[in-house]
């Protein structure tokens, strides 16, 4: 059975640019490609499960989206990474769409292409609707919240609000 992580694309990956649309503008985290070759070397693969509502809304292209993917994939490929797949849901934030996160339809798929091990796969994103995801489908995961829009204070009792105003 195959170890998985799964990545969200943007935010995770590579840095966030809204409705990103062009492959040179594609810019990793300084310790994306040495984590995930640290994975490697614990035989996890890999799959890209991203929501792409730029497809929905015009302001990217099927094909602008697959250059950015080809990126990617050759990148990686110079350091002897793989990507096993990239799932990608191309519907808008009102879409109840079942692969569009927080829906399980990319990971349902992916399940059902591969051999995966769920005990030991897991899903690593940057938005509540990621980690949503991987609940929903009893998936373990990491949130890489690196966004300050989306921070969050963490509490272990309600009066502690006072402590954080």
């Amino acid at each position: 059975m195959k170890k998985i992580f799964f990545f969200d694309r943007d935010g995770t990956l590579i840095k966030n640019i809204p409705y990103l649309n062009d492959s040179t503008k594609v810019d990793y985290f300084s310790d994306t490609i040495s984590t995930l070759k640290q994975l490697k070397t614990l035989n996890f693969e890999f799959i890209i499960v991203t929501n792409q509502s730029g497809l929905a809304r015009g302001l990217i292209t099927l094909d602008q989206m697959k250059s950015i993917h080809k990126k990617i994939r050759a990148d990686f490929s110079m350091h002897g990474l793989d990507i096993l797949d990239i799932l990608y849901a191309p519907y808008g934030p009102s879409s109840n769409h079942p692969w569009r996160k927080p829906g399980t339809g990319m990971l349902q798929e992916s399940f059902r292409r591969y051999n995966i091990d769920i005990n030991n796969s897991y899903l690593v994103g940057d938005n509540i609707t990621d980690i949503q995801c991987a609940n929903n489908f009893g998936l373990k995961s990491f949130f890489l919240n690196n966004n300050p829009i989306a921070s969050t204070i963490y509490i272990d009792k309600l009066s502690e609000i006072l402590l954080h105003i």
